[in-house]
């Protein structure tokens, strides 16, 4: 029976089979509760690894954010750094401005003293219509008919014109900053033939008129003479229409303008030893003598400006200024 492979061994006794079945219950408890702690260990570890991930996401974004607001700090600093710098520009800009426009009103008030002057002066000739004052942007426009100064044809001050312009004067010593311009009209009428070899067009007879004012105010009532300015503009700029005699009348006249005096600008001179060394392709050997040949064309021009005076080179100045009011005209 024994040798037979088809027969069980007999059962263990039910004591030793109950007694062998409680560890392997406990073992099986064991190794459930191991399991379930595990899985809880899990769980919190991935919780935890994603809040640390979380924590770290907002850190790198809180750094951005404190990035930018420094940034933007910054921006605003070199803002307000621009805006004080335009706040000053504004400032000194209103300051000169304001200094301007005091200026301005300054001579504004000037010119309307010497605007009270010239009328005080000059009223009889101005109740007359010989005289007219115009003030307008800072200058001051004085007209004088020619026959208050000279006689008919004539360039030469007449007696009454000396006068008068005496009178000028005083007023426009009351305004020492002003250019003085002193411009000679005349009408469409030709040159009386007696006159035509000393005038020969109404060009030469306004520029010797003016001249004559200017010399006389330098000469006779001390005007400075820097502040003069003599012209001749013929019969090219009437004030009325010469079909009528009355306006023939007006535009023979002598126009004294005051503007506003402007600084001279000094004009660098040339260096003549450059443009010699050029000139000689880099030759320095010069002739001797060569700069006092070159200094007698000089000599000589001073020296005939001396003997001629003022009235010639403002004769040559007329000539010029008559070919180019002819070309445009």
């Amino acid at each position: 029976m024994a040798d037979n492979p088809f027969i069980l061994p007999p059962l263990p006794p039910l004591k030793l089979r109950r007694s062998l079945r409680l560890p392997l219950i406990a073992v099986s408890v064991a190794l459930a509760v191991a399991l379930a702690v595990s899985s809880l260990l899990f769980l919190e570890r991935q919780k935890a690894k994603a809040l640390v991930n979380s924590a770290r996401h907002d850190l790198e974004a809180s750094k951005a954010a404190m990035a930018a607001l420094e940034g933007d700090k910054a921006q605003l600093e070199i803002d307000k750094a621009q805006l004080e710098g335009e706040k000053d520009a504004l400032e000194s800009t209103r300051m000169q401005l304001a200094k301007s426009v005091q200026a301005k009103e300054g001579e504004l008030a000037q010119m309307k003293g010497a605007y009270d002057k010239f009328q005080e002066a000059m009223k009889t000739e101005i109740v007359r219509g010989d005289v007219h004052l115009e003030e307008d942007g800072g200058k001051l426009r004085v007209d004088l008919v020619d026959k208050v100064l000279f006689d008919s044809g004539d360039a030469q001050i007449s007696k009454r014109g000396e006068e008068v312009l005496a009178r000028v004067a005083e007023a426009l010593v009351a305004v020492p900053d002003k250019q003085i311009q002193v411009s000679g009209h005349t009408d469409r009428t030709p040159i009386a033939a007696k006159l035509v070899g000393q005038y020969p067009t109404n060009w030469e007879l306004s520029v010797a008129r003016a001249t004559n004012v200017v010399r006389f105010l330098t000469e006779k009532a001390k005007v400075a003479p820097q502040r003069l300015v003599a012209s001749g503009y013929g019969e090219y700029q009437p004030v009325a229409s010469n079909k009528s005699a009355g306006g023939r009348a007006r535009n023979r006249r002598i126009e004294i303008l005051l503007t506003p005096t402007l600084a001279p600008t000094n004009i660098a001179k040339s260096k003549p030893k450059e443009a010699v060394a050029q000139g000689a392709g880099g030759n320095d050997v010069k002739p001797e003598g060569g700069k006092a040949d070159a200094d007698k064309p000089d000599k000589a021009v001073k020296k005939s400006g001396k003997k001629s005076g003022g009235k010639s080179r403002l004769g040559k100045a007329h000539k010029r200024h008559k070919h180019t009011k002819k070309s445009t005209s």
